[in-house]
């Protein structure tokens, strides 16, 4: 449904109204309005996946949190980043992703930084996790695949943006992970070796060799 007008939905974000066009999500509004709202699975170049459930926020009427990144905007909608439930909910998301890694994720990665921005320290949860495994098989590409968090970005980054169906989704709950080819590494697969798949990953689970030896020197 569109405003009166026909030019556009007429929502409020935090009780600022803000007219977005038609098949805006909850996510392009809130930045359309100056906000913002913590992310992990999702990327700008890519379809919205909705898989990690780190961007929740409240919406006036619905049963509980949604996600901004894939639930489209309707006219009048109100929504609230600031939703006590939502921020409650996504904190324990991100502890828990965390809780899994072997180590603590770079400084610099996107996942350290949103553990950052929301005051996250070690994480409260104690369990099983992912023992290391490196796949160092590609020139320029290595794999820590006790890095990776399913997100799915590297994925359809390959798929989305660069077309070459290289990697796979695989397993499901704490065994999911990501595989090249089937499972051969990256050497022996579809890779063109652009990178995309490095350059959008949150954790530095795919990075590329030189910079991973420049971490490590």
């Amino acid at each position: 449904m569109s405003g009166a007008n026909g030019a556009g939905i007429r929502v409020t974000v935090d009780g600022s109204p803000v007219e977005v066009a038609p098949g805006s999500t909850v996510l392009e509004a809130i930045r359309a309005a100056g906000g913002s709202v913590p992310t992990l699975c999702y990327d700008e170049r890519q379809a919205p996946f909705g898989a990690c459930r780190v961007c929740l926020v409240a919406v006036a009427g619905a049963p509980g949190p949604v996600p901004a990144c894939t639930t489209p905007c309707r006219e009048q909608m109100q929504i609230d980043t600031r939703d006590d439930t939502a921020r409650r909910v996504v904190r324990t998301i991100v502890e828990l992703v965390l809780s899994e890694l072997p180590v603590a994720p770079a400084p610099h990665t996107e996942l350290a930084r949103l553990a950052r921005e929301l005051e996250i320290g070690a994480p409260r949860f104690t369990g099983e996790v992912h023992a290391p495994r490196l796949d160092d098989r590609h020139p320029y590409l290595v794999f820590q695949h006790e890095l990776c968090i399913s997100c799915g970005r590297c994925v359809r980054a390959c798929d989305e943006v660069q077309g070459a169906f290289a990697l796979t989704a695989t397993g499901r709950g704490f065994h999911a992970n990501v595989t090249a080819g089937l499972d051969a590494g990256f050497r022996d697969s579809t890779c063109v070796s652009c990178g995309a798949c490095a350059d959008t990953c949150p954790t530095d689970a795919i990075t590329e060799t030189t910079l991973l030896n420049l971490a490590a020197a």
